[in-house]
């Protein structure tokens, strides 16, 4: 039974950057998951939170560690027998999503989906890593409203004792830290370079022509030895381009900094939504030629083809858990802009079936459409033999998983991933047999653009082998 919660409510707003790099920015070691809707939210809730017990999983090893002790085992069914012990606590909305917080990565979701995966020839990253967070400041940007969340008992009272003073004193405190770490320059090296991308494309174009696949979600990947700081990073990225799935996750050794625009699955109350985005056109540098790129988006008949495609993909994997004759299509191919680019974005929504929960949903849409193509599993072998290696964190999802029912997970796009084997950023594009290569190649380039910038990279423009 989870320990009643006591809720602090703050009585002056605090920008969640400052509170995060007040609370965490010197706390190296410390794990900590920031969940935030960015600087320019008018609605919706970031989080910030903070627990001691960890979930890691390793694919390679087919086995998933809780708080220390390793067995055999899939973290989704790992996270569902958890859970389903919280069972007591659905019946009542809670006043933070307590529950697991974290990643999944990619390989997690493509090896339970039955499909192979490549394993890291060098070093180990975990292919999952979740934090029960149990302390949670929530930030509401509707109304400008702080609460801090903690177990009403004695360790839970003083942490929010602490986090209180440590608040009062937020202000500015994301310039400093900034000031603080300036971040050093390194070099980028892409997995593929041109000539070998484009030859990819082409190879997933021959797929699509021997009817192999409709469409084929082909990544790149960027890695750097780089020394920079990962929150300074992120800050960083949140003011160059932020979005609306912001999200900053420090779990033991490993840091994803995300600036994701992508929910991928919202489970409340029974009811469950994703938002695939498929079609991606680059901002305008005057207002005219924003404008003229937006219309070009929207009247792109092979973007829109393969946002379709994506929303079928999506609407079958939710009918796999969804009472039948619940799932609608609510948004088609919605035009969302960000700070760097345009995109093409729909919305999906269902009812779960009775007894079914937001790990059902995980299990049925894992990895998501967006990221692999139709047919899903075809898909994920043809790019499991292109792409030459693990997409690792990029491709998989972030967020929470809450002891009371609810989750709100988005993608992992627009990230950076921090561990043993440096910086890590991947980047992608839908290929479809109307794909220009050039076209593709370049929309990559404009994908990974912001985050090279935020993490001091150079060389991402001009991919080279290695």
């Amino acid at each position: 039974m989870l320990t009643p919660l006591r809720v602090q409510p703050l009585d002056t707003w605090v920008d969640p950057a400052d509170a995060f790099a007040t609370l965490f920015g010197g706390a190296d070691g410390v794990d900590a998951v920031w969940l935030d809707s960015g600087p320019e939210a008018l609605s919706g809730r970031s989080y910030i939170g903070t627990g001691r017990v960890r979930m890691t999983a390793s694919v390679a090893d087919g086995t998933v560690t809780v708080d220390g002790v390793t067995q055999p085992g899939d973290v989704l069914d790992a996270l569902g027998a958890d859970l389903g012990l919280w069972h007591g606590e659905q019946a009542e909305r809670l006043a933070a999503p307590i529950g697991w917080w974290g990643r999944l990565g990619y390989e997690a979701g493509a090896s339970a989906a039955g499909a192979p995966v490549a394993v890291p020839e060098h070093g180990r990253t975990t292919d999952a890593s979740l934090l029960f967070v149990d302390r949670v400041v929530v930030f509401d940007h509707a109304d400008r409203k702080i609460e801090i969340v903690a177990p009403d008992d004695a360790d839970g009272t003083a942490w929010i004792d602490a986090t209180v003073r440590a608040l009062a004193t937020a202000a500015g405190a994301t310039d400093a830290y900034l000031a603080a770490h300036p971040i050093p320059p390194a070099v980028a090296h892409w997995r593929h370079d041109d000539d070998a991308y484009l030859a990819a494309i082409e190879a997933c174009q021959e797929a699509i022509r021997a009817g192999d696949a409709y469409q084929l979600c082909l990544t790149n990947r960027i890695t750097a030895s780089s020394a920079a700081d990962p929150l300074a990073v992120h800050l960083r990225l949140r003011r160059a381009s932020p979005a609306p799935f912001g999200g900053f996750v420090r779990i033991g050794e490993e840091t994803l900094v995300s600036s994701s625009p992508e929910e991928f699955l919202r489970v409340d109350a029974g009811r469950v939504r994703t938002r695939p985005i498929k079609g991606t056109r680059p901002r305008g540098a005057t207002v005219a030629a924003d404008v003229e790129l937006r219309a070009e988006l929207e009247a792109s008949e092979k973007e829109r083809a393969e946002n379709v495609m994506i929303v079928d993909l999506m609407r079958n994997d939710l009918g796999r858990v969804c009472e039948v004759g619940s799932v609608e299509v609510s948004h088609l191919l919605a035009v969302e802009s960000y700070a760097q680019v345009h995109q093409l974005v729909s919305t999906v929504e269902g009812r779960l079936r009775p007894g079914l929960g937001a790990v059902d949903a995980v299990g049925a849409c894992f990895p998501a459409g967006s990221m692999t193509g139709a047919p899903k599993l075809s898909a994920m072998r043809i790019l499991n033999r292109l792409e030459g290696g693990p997409r690792g964190a990029f491709a998989g999802c972030f967020g929470y998983l809450g002891v009371d029912g609810s989750a709100h997970l988005a993608m992992v796009i627009r990230s950076i991933h921090f561990s043993g084997e440096g910086v890590v950023i991947g980047a992608g594009g839908g290929i479809t047999a109307l794909s220009v290569p050039a076209e593709e190649l370049a929309e990559v380039r404009v994908k990974a653009a912001a985050l090279l910038a935020a993490a001091g990279l150079s060389g991402g423009s001009t991919p080279t082998a290695n």
